[in-house]
């Protein structure tokens, strides 16, 4: 909502967001809060609620900087269901990633390479919130969601949205909104058993979701994951747990997602993965705007409303599977996964038929260093790639982290022995979903636009910062409209 910002991103407008308020425009959702003086409630500027009067209104860019200021969420509107908003600047996008990653605040600064002080005031000016407020935050309103949408007990909520004990979680409701979490049950949801627990994943309208199915189908690794029926589930591995996640359409602004996990502390975890594996976080408004004004993109901006980036649950396991499709199709590649699994996977035993095994994690692959050419019948300099990486992420933790930048991500990547810019353009685009990652040295968009690699180069320039959902649209297009084999990356 970059209009409604004035001097700092943290302060709005009141006269621009009143007016976004007065239309319950769903564009604005996410992207500022409504604090009522009168009712001591905050809301989401769709609130069905009846619209209060400019001079009783008070504008947040964040829930946390609402609750900051004393107000409680409103529980029509449920603010923990509304779609996230980009900060606009890339330390904080990157903070957020850590904290809904289940990094503690107070670890932030060390990880980010900045000082604490510099963190705080990043976060004030475009959050209105400390990193300690948006992480708790972030637990209150997940708490709240479980409360709502499970009917799992109270002390696993209180578990599962990173509460320490049970005294301060419902210490926590009653402070927020006025009563227990037991008298805000809804009846609803399912807690435990082969269904696990289900949940609602909101995002900004509209969302390609047959064409993320296509992609996700595209690629499914036998036995790690899978396309049925409308919907995508797989094998999910953290921490030493196995568990599943089934992905189905839940409504017009929210996916509904199938969680069997029975370590519950880490679901903030394998909900911040989620929204990085279906690019929950993109806002389709801007980036089809952009890509529309390019004649070469228009015909399939207009096909494809609300395309998402392919993303990744593990940016390590997509890493790999991208430096195997290195010169082959999408059929191999496939099949080099499938065999790579076989040979140096985990077997597991889940409640979905049909999915028995997980990803090799980046030690097991070292352990291979001597077989693994052999092993998949692929050249030796590939295999050599893989097990670099894997001896790199062993060695560099966050290598593979969202959010680092482009720069920094090519960077790191490129110095790998068998990364090349390629490779580690693709890795960023689709294991860490960086929007701007584009590798113009592809044949394939080289092809789909009939320009050269530096000609490719110039013209991209126009799509910044969205050139990786102009690279999908290309390499959609060229399958669709040039009868291309399908691309290695995307179906």
């Amino acid at each position: 909502m970059s209009e409604t910002r004035a001097s700092s991103p943290a302060v709005l407008d009141p006269a621009l967001c009143y007016r976004a308020l007065l239309t319950r425009d769903a564009r604005f959702d996410g992207r500022f809060f409504t604090a009522v003086r009168t009712t001591g409630i905050y809301c989401r500027p769709v609130c069905p609620a009846q619209t209060p009067k400019p001079e009783n209104c008070s504008f947040y860019p964040s829930a946390a900087a609402a609750e900051v200021a004393g107000y409680r969420s409103c529980l029509r509107c449920r603010p923990e269901r509304a779609p996230s908003a980009a900060p606009g600047h890339r330390l904080v996008e990157r903070a957020m990633a850590l904290i809904a990653a289940g990094a503690k605040p107070d670890h932030l600064p060390a990880r980010l390479g900045i000082g604490e002080r510099q963190l705080r005031r990043l976060f004030a000016g475009h959050l209105g919130a400390s990193p300690v407020q948006v992480a708790q935050t972030r637990r209150n309103l997940l708490a709240r969601q479980l409360v709502e949408e499970t009917a799992l007990p109270l002390t696993e909520v209180a578990l599962a949205a990173g509460f320490e004990s049970l005294r301060r979680f419902n210490h926590v409701f009653l402070t927020l909104y006025g009563r227990p979490p037991s008298a805000m049950r809804r009846g609803a949801g399912v807690s435990g058993g082969e269904g696990g627990l289900t949940l609602s994943l909101p995002f900004r309208p509209p969302y390609d979701w047959a064409g993320a199915l296509r992609v996700l189908a595209a690629h499914a690794i036998p036995a790690v994951e899978q396309v049925a029926d409308g919907r995508y589930q797989r094998v999910i591995s953290l921490a030493g747990h196995h568990g599943t996640i089934t992905v189905e359409p839940g409504g017009a602004d929210h996916l509904r997602v199938r969680i069997d996990f029975a370590a519950l502390r880490h679901l903030p975890q394998i909900v911040a993965r989620l929204r990085g594996l279906l690019d929950l976080g993109a806002d389709p408004g801007p980036i089809d705007d952009v890509l529309a004004r390019d004649p070469r993109l228009a015909a399939s901006v207009a096909a494809r409303p609300g395309l998402r980036l392919p993303g990744a649950w593990d940016p390590f396991e997509t890493a790999v599977r991208i430096i195997l499709a290195q010169q082959v199709s999408l059929t191999a590649a496939r099949q080099l996964a499938a065999r790579l699994v076989g040979l140096h996977g985990h077997s597991v035993e889940t409640a979905i038929p049909g999915l028995t095994a997980h990803f090799p994690e980046p030690a097991r692959l070292v352990a291979a260093r001597e077989t693994l050419s052999l092993d998949l019948n692929m050249p030796r300099a590939r295999a050599a790639a893989i097990v670099n990486l894997a001896e790199a992420v062993l060695a560099e933790p966050d290598l593979l982290e969202p959010g680092q930048g482009l720069e920094e991500t090519v960077r790191r990547l490129t110095a790998i022995a068998g990364i090349g810019s390629w490779t580690a353009q693709c890795i960023a685009l689709m294991a860490l979903g960086e929007p701007d990652a584009f590798p113009t040295q592809d044949v394939g968009l080289q092809r789909a636009v009939g320009l050269d690699a530096r000609a490719l180069a110039e013209a991209a320039e126009a799509w910044r910062p969205w050139r990786a959902y102009a690279a999908i649209h290309l390499w959609l297009q060229a399958i669709e409209t040039k009868g291309e084999k399908p691309h290695a990356l995307v179906a």
